[in-house]
């Protein structure tokens, strides 16, 4: 697993990005500015497709019969935080917002959907929806995947299924896997969930925020 590779994309990304705003010209200052209308923890998602080929068609090179693998997820910023995981026995506890693992984002319990068997951990995840989850420990990070129920919206008197990771309960848990960590030069404003070396057999999935990249492999299965 190659965590630096996708980390050099995304300080690239971050680099393209500083340029691109350095050439834009200030706005007059009668003009209004534009509305945006985002919740404070955006929605986000990380794709891939696999399995497929591409065929020669009428209307040119398409991708056909692919499976995906998805995840879906809430992707808090900084917004001037420092440290955001914390240090020594308070590693994690803000993110984690008082549960014993973290959500993998913000708001509601991040999820992976995939249409093929994948294997992490020593373990094989059917084709299904998931929900994940980070234990956090400074230095050690580890993958947490569960099958427990989930509110389709936050009902606090539900203390039995998930809202985010509200209401967490290992007995769910159908795997466990240690995430390798690295540290970034660069600071990553808004917390990414990204698909990383996909290849026919296999992909990494990275997390960052911050300083901090970690990333775990999964196995394709057909």
């Amino acid at each position: 697993m190659r965590v630096l590779t996708c980390m050099t994309v995304l300080a690239l990304c971050a680099g393209l990005a500083t340029t691109a705003g350095a050439q834009v010209q200030a706005a007059p200052s009668s003009a209004s500015a534009p509305e945006v209308k985002l919740p404070p923890s955006p929605t986000g998602q990380a794709a891939v497709q696999v399995g497929g080929t591409w065929t020669k068609t009428d209307q040119g090179q398409r991708y056909q019969g692919g499976k995906w693998i998805v995840v879906d997820y809430s992707r808090p910023l900084l917004r001037g935080r420092k440290n955001i995981f914390g240090s020594g026995a308070e590693y994690g506890k803000v993110v984690s917002d008082g549960s014993p693992v973290w959500r993998a984002g913000a708001n509601a319990t991040t999820t992976l959907t995939t249409q093929v068997p994948l294997s992490v951990g020593g373990k094989t995840l059917q084709p299904g929806i998931y929900n994940v989850f980070v234990d956090l420990k400074e230095g050690n990070w580890t993958l947490v995947v569960s099958n427990q129920d989930r509110q389709p919206k936050y009902d606090p008197k539900d203390k039995v299924k998930l809202y985010g990771s509200y209401n967490y309960d290992p007995k769910f848990d159908v795997v466990r896997a240690p995430m390798q960590l690295d540290t970034l030069d660069q600071a990553i404003e808004q917390f990414t969930i990204a698909m990383c070396n996909v290849t026919d057999t296999s992909l990494s999935m990275l997390m960052v925020w911050e300083n901090t990249a970690a990333a775990v492999t999964f196995t394709i299965g057909q």
